[in-house]
């Protein structure tokens, strides 16, 4: 399989994460990125937290003449539908004979114009947010493997990236770890997981618990993955279920150095710090009491020197070991969690 990832001239934007994930810790080849804002450059110097030197091309076909035999949206827009603009896009890549992976809340394989032109190429269709038909509550036990779970203060803001670094480093010392994906992006990373926020309402806390119980198949520690934020307008809902249906036994806060606004709000002011944690805590100690164990700060965009302050300031505030594990490791963090 040979990816083009369409990113539609959002690709140094923070809702290209599903391309940025892919990127930077997915293990499938990646012959193309398709944005024709940032065309002409490669993906690690447009973000270079991407890591690959992945060509950016203008269009479908450019990316068709590199190899590629499959496109996946790259982008996790506000709402998860798919646009006029993007449905011609999606079109174009059928007529060329691509398969398509996407993470949309519109069901590629449900709409009937693509999943028609899809039959008569011959070609797939791969909904990653399509949730398991057999969901329900989850039952009142839990199996017996340590849950670290990821909460923020906001979205978009490196939930997943923490997550899957604690996990590798994990792994590199030897420990019997797993990641668990609960959005479409780690599920395109891992092969496996569960959308939480394609699932019916009554059913995520039961999704949050199915993942555990398969992620304790694998692995003896788990790092489900965070989704949202307990204090956003639109999505806190799939926030607390997931808290509530994956039970976790520590948490760790992430949150975007100098953010103090909502991304998608920008009326509503992000409250400290102290006060997050204490949100955190609260909520999970309804069903499971967890303490939050460290900080993990997103330091993009700033210096090396002004992320290592934000760091310091962070943990001077919070009294909690704190930093940015993609940008300078995350020992210290893991430690905090184990």
């Amino acid at each position: 399989m040979k990816l083009a990832l369409f990113t539609d001239g959002l690709f140094d934007e923070s809702s290209a994460k599903t391309a940025h994930g892919i990127l930077r810790y997915g293990e499938r080849e990646v012959v193309a990125v398709v944005d024709v804002k940032s065309a002409g450059r490669l993906a690690n110097e447009v973000v270079p937290y991407a890591r690959r030197p992945v060509p950016i091309v203008a269009g479908v076909a450019d990316a068709v003449r590199l190899g590629a035999d499959t496109l996946v949206i790259g982008v996790a827009p506000m709402g998860g539908a798919l646009t006029a603009g993007w449905r011609a896009v999606l079109l174009e890549a059928i007529a060329a004979g691509l398969d398509l992976e996407a993470g949309l809340h519109t069901v590629l394989s449900e709409d009937p114009e693509i999943a028609a032109a899809a039959a008569a190429a011959g070609v797939q269709l791969r909904d990653l947010r399509a949730a398991p038909p057999d969901l329900s509550v989850p039952s009142g036990t839990r199996p017996d493997v340590r849950v670290v779970h990821t909460l923020g203060s906001d979205c978009a803001i490196g939930k997943m990236s923490v997550t899957l670094e604690l996990d590798a480093i994990a792994r590199a010392r030897g420990l019997r770890s797993a990641f668990v994906a609960t959005g479409q992006t780690g599920i395109a990373i891992t092969g496996w997981g569960i959308a939480v926020d394609h699932v019916i309402s009554d059913f995520v806390n039961g999704a949050a618990a199915r993942l555990v119980e398969e992620g304790a198949k694998r692995a003896d520690l788990l790092f489900v993955e965070g989704q949202g934020a307990l204090g956003h307008p639109a999505y806190s809902a799939v926030t607390l279920g997931l808290l509530h249906g994956c039970r976790p036994d520590a948490l760790i806060l992430c949150h975007r150095a100098g953010a103090t606004h909502n991304d998608d709000y920008p009326e509503l002011p992000i409250p400290p710090l102290t006060e997050l944690i204490a949100r955190c805590e609260t909520a999970a100690g309804w069903l499971r009491p967890a303490k939050v164990a460290a900080i993990a700060l997103n330091t993009r965009g700033l210096s090396d020197a002004e992320a290592r302050a934000a760091i310091e300031a962070a943990a001077s505030e919070t009294g909690l070991p704190a930093g940015d594990p993609v940008r300078f490791g995350g020992d210290e963090l893991l430690d905090a969690v184990l």
